[in-house]
């Protein structure tokens, strides 16, 4: 389905949808309308004579010194060439296509001034399926994500390396011709207007909201499954308890593991031993720790909602035609809630660590054997997966540190405050991947613990989960090679198709 750039916001599952799936991306005829009438404003700011940063002057600190007609365009493109700095690891594709998406809508917008010819330049190099190279370090998120976005403005014009649909490594300019595509020229205005923006840590964010719900989700999964393998009560997720403190994640999170330990035979068998007071704060409170975690995802999306309907350049164009300089592009409000997110995802794996140690315990496990392990001694069990599910949160714990609080002032110190939001983005995707494994690991170790519970049954959707896992990890047996197993439901964990799986026996929020 062809994703439309009209005079709506763009929706966060249409970038998705072009950043992951490589839809197609067309330009409304109201938007080239728009830009038609906005680039005449700059064509007369540029006849004028009057210096204008952006299209007569220099750029950052270099912004008091005029340039004069006959290398304005050269200025756009040296700008292009010069801030092309980028450094480090490639980038990943959905990346860099978010990135592009997110600044298309922008160039989109009217505000940038950009030819109509450009706009759809740049849409053309997306739907050819051709991504830039960019690399991992360059953008302090603040002027925009320049270095970035200086690198897809550089394939634009046919330079740099770029990567065809197919994945091949080669010049942009031979990329270009193999698409039947031309380079472009920059105009007065265009090259800035290229880079000054926050699409990079914008689309690394909505890809985040897109992966951290679906785990919030299976979050739940895994957490009631591990409720039922530590032989934990029910009675805590009654709705009458949490409205008590009616937090709208807590409560979607205890409606979640209310239904999905119902009719469970191990539950049901043991809600009057005297041995088990109270359940331990890992299974008791999981509803107001996964829900806060939930409610965090919520403002993250309510902060994305806002940047896709936004229009960020500097300067930018008004209704009137008037270019006015302004602070648009800084990267605070994404960067605080990028930061936000890791914080609550390694809180959320703390969690699910202390569940899976406690059924390895055989001092806390209700009569499950030593890690698990099918002849204790000679079998180690899951005792080494929890050494790999602690690391694991170790690292996700370093990556909860805020590189929003960090600013290095920047050129020449006109940029004397920056966001550091990429960093912050950066991290994220990397505490996002530490998230799944952590998952992955609970979940192979509850669906063992299950299969040991026999001839109890579980509920019927974490029954059937925990079938698929044991079959892709092998359940119950002597020692086998564990690496390849953890990264086997790891992969079911990443797919989606544990949460298929649930969601056949229990409607999930």
């Amino acid at each position: 389905m062809t994703v439309t750039i009209g005079v709506e916001p763009l929706a966060r599952e249409q970038l998705v949808a072009v950043a992951r799936g490589f839809e197609p991306v067309s330009i409304g005829v109201d938007v080239i309308a728009r830009l038609e009438r906005q680039r005449a404003a700059i064509d007369a700011l540029v006849s004028s004579g009057t210096p204008v940063y952006g299209l007569s002057t220099g750029f950052g600190s270099l912004a008091t010194t005029f340039i004069s007609p006959d290398e304005r365009r050269d200025l756009q493109r040296s700008l292009i060439r010069s801030h092309a700095a980028g450094v480090g690891p490639e980038v990943e594709t959905e990346v860099v296509r978010a990135m592009m998406m997110s600044r298309l809508t922008n160039l989109c917008s009217g505000v940038s001034g950009v030819r109509p010819s450009t706009a759809q330049a740049y849409c053309a190099l997306l739907n050819a399926g051709i991504t830039p190279i960019v690399h991992e370090f360059g953008s302090l998120g603040c002027s925009g994500d320049l270095a970035p976005l200086a690198h897809v403005a550089l394939a634009l014009m046919g330079e740099g390396d770029v990567r065809d649909r197919g994945g091949q490594r080669m010049l942009a300019a031979d990329a270009l011709a193999n698409a039947g595509l031309a380079p472009v020229v920059l105009a007065e205005k265009e090259g800035l207007a290229m880079i000054n923006g926050t699409d990079g840590m914008l689309g690394q964010l909505i890809l985040a909201i897109d992966d951290g719900v679906a785990l919030m989700r299976l979050m739940d999964v895994a957490a009631a499954m591990s409720i039922q393998a530590l032989r934990g009560t029910d009675r805590v997720f009654l709705e009458e308890v949490h409205a008590l403190r009616p937090h709208a994640g807590q409560l979607v999170s205890a409606a979640n593991l209310a239904a999905l330990l119902a009719d469970s035979e191990i539950v049901s068998s043991h809600l009057d031993d005297p041995s088990q007071v109270q359940d331990a704060y890992s299974l008791r409170c999981a509803p107001q720790v996964h829900g806060a975690a939930r409610d965090t995802f919520t403002h993250a999306t309510r902060v994305a909602d806002v940047e896709l309907a936004s229009s960020i350049d500097n300067p930018s164009v008004l209704a009137d035609g008037s270019l006015v300089s302004n602070g648009n592009f800084h990267g605070a409000p994404i960067g605080y809630v990028l930061d936000f997110l890791a914080i609550a995802l390694a809180d959320v794996a703390s969690m699910s660590e202390r569940r899976t140690d406690r059924m390895l315990d055989v001092s806390r496990s209700y009569g499950l054997p030593p890690f698990l392990a099918h002849q204790a001694g000679v079998d180690s069990g899951l005792m080494i997966a929890q050494y790999a599910q602690a690391a694991l949160v170790t690292e996700m714990k370093r990556l909860a540190s805020p590189a929003s609080v960090d600013s290095i002032p920047s050129s020449g110190m006109q940029e004397d405050h920056v966001s550091m939001g990429w960093h912050a983005a950066r991290k994220l995707r990397k505490s996002l991947e530490a998230f799944a494994d952590v998952l992955a690991i609970e979940l192979l170790a509850a669906a063992r613990a299950l299969a040991l519970r026999e001839p109890l049954s579980a509920s019927l959707a974490t029954a059937a989960v925990s079938e698929r896992v044991n079959a892709v990890s092998g359940g119950p047996g002597h020692d086998r090679w564990l690496s390849p197993e953890i990264a086997g439901v790891g992969e079911l964990v990443r797919s989606g198709e544990l949460l298929d799986i649930a969601a056949r026996h229990v409607s999930l929020s």
